[in-house]
């Protein structure tokens, strides 16, 4: 990654525009989470990443950037259960492998189930009875055939999705982020991450942070110098009990992104499968204060 000199980067204030779009423009519409949410459909977000990494300055995330990779890395690994997840340092899952939600799709307790992230993303189920790793097949196809326009990675298997009358799907929530679309443009490396459904104020923050760590391990692994970010957000959506932390962070000026970089271990990774939160590393982040904690919904 060529970043330019930070007092060269433009402060970008993208996020916080669309904190504002929403809020403004945004349709109020009920939840089966139980607050409203003002919604605003296909809202994209574009990073030049010469211009910095997208961890957003609007708060301080300082102390919680690496969690969302080791998420992913945990997903790439076919992570599905919360044992599996708490190896990967992830310990916020809880709420979505419930006795409740587990046992009304027939899982074990704390298992996300076949429909889940880490099952689509190492096990996308195939014809033949097995499971297809699309991470694997990522790398190896960027670096066989970079120029073709079908390098993409999915997670949602139609077949575990299912809601309505007399169904019952297999995953405990329907995946809301990871259809990954990679081009190799004018020697650069572009990722395209599309987001079902984005809790803007908590959940999107930490989707940028993880897919835009993915483009630094795929220029890594395939040589191919990561370029640009762009973020496609379906349903955008901010909670009604949100709106007072909103407020805060849309009243703050925009400042320059920071970089984030491999570690002298995460350079010595070879297999996308080894990759860890930990071989990324921080720096030049001057973010405004965080703020009390926003709600999550659930």
């Amino acid at each position: 990654m060529m970043y330019k000199p930070v007092e060269r980067r433009t402060p970008d204030s993208q996020y916080r525009d669309l904190l504002d779009r929403i809020s403004n423009d945004g349709i109020l519409a009920p939840t089966r989470q139980g607050p409203k949410a003002v919604t605003l459909m296909q809202q994209t977000l574009s990073y030049d990443l010469s211009n910095g990494f997208p961890l957003i300055t609007d708060r301080d995330m300082g102390r919680f950037w690496k969690k969302p990779i080791g998420e992913l890395c945990a997903f790439i690994n076919g992570a599905r259960t919360l044992d599996e997840l708490a190896e990967f340092g992830c310990d916020w899952w809880g709420p979505w492998a419930t006795e409740k939600k587990t046992s009304s799709r027939g899982l074990p307790p704390g298992d996300l189930g076949p429909g889940s992230y880490g099952a689509a993303f190492h096990d996308f189920p195939t014809g033949d009875g097995g499971g297809f790793d699309q991470f694997k097949h990522l790398v190896e196809q960027i670096s066989d055939l970079p120029d073709i326009r079908t390098h993409f990675v999915s997670p949602w298997i139609p077949q575990y999705q299912t809601r309505g009358r007399g169904k019952v799907s297999g995953s405990t929530i329907a995946p809301c982020h990871g259809w990954v679309h990679v081009r190799v443009l004018g020697g650069g490396l572009h990722l395209h991450m599309f987001q079902r459904s984005g809790d803007v104020p908590v959940g999107v923050p930490s989707n940028m942070v993880q897919y835009a760590a993915l483009a630094l391990m795929l220029e890594h692994l395939t040589g191919i110098e990561a370029s640009h970010y762009y973020h496609t957000i379906s349903d955008a959506h901010i909670y009604e009990d949100q709106s007072e932390a909103v407020r805060t962070l849309t009243e703050r000026e925009p400042r320059r992104l920071p970089t984030v970089t491999l570690t002298e271990d995460g350079k010595k990774v070879r297999d996308i499968h080894d990759f860890r939160a930990d071989h990324f590393q921080l720096a030049d982040y001057e973010p405004h204060p965080a703020v009390p904690r926003i709600p999550v919904a659930t």
